[in-house]
């Protein structure tokens, strides 16, 4: 079994990575990061992999820094990615991250969402389509810092100090 984590590089998954690495180092499950890459350029200015419409969109240049974000917060973790032609609607890019997660058998999928769980919940979002999945359980990563658990070592230098002491 694996902890796998959908990462688009914004700030949650970030910390959606880092907590599914805190919680594999204790209970000794690996962490698979898996990654949709559409090409073109306005989601890339929706998740902010570039910034202006006039600035090129380098797919191969996108999933080199997000592999690198990835080994930077996760050495050990393992990075897999799909790039996709088309702008698809979100539940289809969610039905390519849970497949992607799917090859590494998951017995949970960290989800790092604002969005997730909530009684009214955007029909934009890739996470409440991810999460809708049985075959796993879902740990939703809603807070940058960390729960106090005892068993689960923070790593502190992800954490900036003024969110990780609340």
């Amino acid at each position: 079994m694996t902890f796998a984590v959908p990462f688009d590089g914004t700030e949650l998954a970030e910390a959606a990575l880092v907590r599914a690495v805190e919680y594999g180092n204790a209970l000794d499950e690996p962490v698979a990061a898996v990654t949709v890459v559409p090409e073109r350029k306005r989601y890339a200015r929706e998740k902010g992999w570039i910034d202006d419409e006039d600035e090129s969109f380098d797919v191969e240049a996108v999933i080199e820094r997000l592999r690198d974000r990835v080994h930077a917060l996760a050495p050990s973790a393992t990075f897999e990615y799909e790039r996709i032609r088309e702008f698809p609607p979100e539940e289809r890019i969610a039905d390519l991250v849970e497949r992607l997660a799917l090859r590494h058998d998951p017995s949970v999928v960290f989800l790092g969402s604002d969005n997730v769980g909530r009684v009214v919940t955007p029909l934009t979002s890739v996470g409440v389509h991810v999460a809708a999945e049985r075959s796993y359980d879902v740990f939703i990563v809603r807070q940058l810092s960390p729960p106090g658990v005892d068993a689960v070592e923070a790593h502190t230098e992800f954490y900036r100090e003024d969110e990780a002491t609340g």
